[in-house]
């Protein structure tokens, strides 16, 4: 399931990058052929007017000519001044032609790199969309997984009965759904006081025993209605799993296995956040090495960045203006656009934005 959803997520990436590409490589195409006339059409005009500045010359010079031959070559000068005045106007029509042509080639070329522009910021608007869409996704599949895994027989037996062979039970239970669910750092059965009953990789980490009481997902799993309520944690560092990020997900265990049934202990499971995460940031290809690729919660803390700088620890200052998505240009002269989180499913998603920032 895991595998499959990540050659998902590159091929969505991938299909999202090629079809931007090729808006990108037309307006380029345009942009450089539009030079290219304007370029053609100046070298053009000057020819002409180099022209004309020659035909100018020998009438000068026939007029010459025809004063010194004096009555004999008065016909001769008409027609010399006629060329002269035929050159001027040819002169002044190219300069003209000229002066408009680039006038309108440099209109064209400034409207091109608008679009350009705005194709650009579209694009990347798009790949934060698809971003925040492929870690929607992933996090959809955990909150299934911890209500699922919640009215495991096993994890309620535990939980309504603590003694040493249900302990150890649970542990090998968990410790197999470890092997087969490769994103987890560790799950844990908890009590309602808080108290770290079992886990699924006792032989790494020692949490047995340890009191998460004072966390804020576990208060919040507390107070969960049902067993088809979850909570999810904000991404943080976790000390008792060797202050590894981790995304916290908490269903419930409650008597019986059911779903109206009253509350008995707690399911916390840890999503190895740093790992998937950068797969995803990372898979988003982007112009150059000056564009960062971030994923930032709602307090809008880089929690994911493809340069893997500021992690849970740098704030993005993002110009939403009231709207989920879109671009602009910072005060750098950088392209920054984003995306906020659509939700999955039943997962709606936790205010999280997709963002691209490309450096000027």
């Amino acid at each position: 399931m895991v595998l499959a959803m990540n050659r998902s997520s590159n091929s969505a990436l991938a299909n999202a990058t090629e079809e931007a590409d090729d808006s990108s490589d037309i307006s380029a195409l345009i942009g450089r052929l539009t030079a290219e006339v304007n370029e053609i059409a100046c070298e053009k005009t000057r020819s002409i007017q180099h022209i004309t500045n020659q035909m100018k010359m020998l009438a000068l010079n026939a007029l010459i000519e025809s004063s010194r031959a004096g009555a004999q070559g008065a016909g001769f000068a008409v027609v010399a001044q006629e060329v002269r005045n035929v050159g001027q106007q040819v002169e002044t029509i190219a300069r003209d032609l000229e002066s408009q042509l680039t006038a309108r080639t440099g209109s064209l070329m400034a409207s091109i790199e608008k679009m350009t522009e705005r194709s650009r910021g579209e694009r990347m608007v798009d790949l934060s969309l698809n971003a925040i869409e492929l870690i929607d996704r992933n996090l959809y599949e955990r909150t299934c997984d911890v209500r699922w895994w919640a009215t495991d027989s096993a994890v309620v037996d535990c939980a309504a009965t603590p003694s040493d062979a249900t302990v150890a039970h649970v542990s090998e239970r968990l410790a197999v759904i470890l092997g087969a669910y490769t994103v987890y750092l560790d799950l844990w059965l908890c009590d309602m006081q808080g108290n770290v009953i079992a886990s699924g990789r006792g032989d790494r980490f020692n949490v047995t025993g340890q009191n998460i009481a004072g966390t804020a997902w576990f208060r919040d799993a507390r107070t969960l209605r049902s067993g088809d309520d979850y909570t999810a944690g904000d991404v943080e560092r976790q000390p008792l799993l060797n202050n590894a990020q981790v995304a916290t997900y908490c269903a419930s265990v409650r008597e019986g296995g059911k779903a109206n049934g009253r509350a008995i202990g707690v399911l916390a499971i840890h999503f190895d956040w740093e790992a998937q995460a950068r797969a995803i940031v990372e898979g988003v290809r982007v112009d150059d090495d000056k564009t960062r690729v971030l994923l930032v919660d709602s307090n809008l803390r880089v929690i994911a960045s493809s340069d893997g700088q500021g992690l849970l620890t740098e704030r993005i200052a993002l110009a939403l203006n009231g709207r989920r998505s879109g671009f602009y240009h910072d005060r750098s002269g950088g392209l920054v656009a984003f995306h906020a989180t659509p939700g999955y499913e039943t997962y709606k998603g936790l205010g999280w934005y997709g963002v691209i920032m490309r450096g000027a």
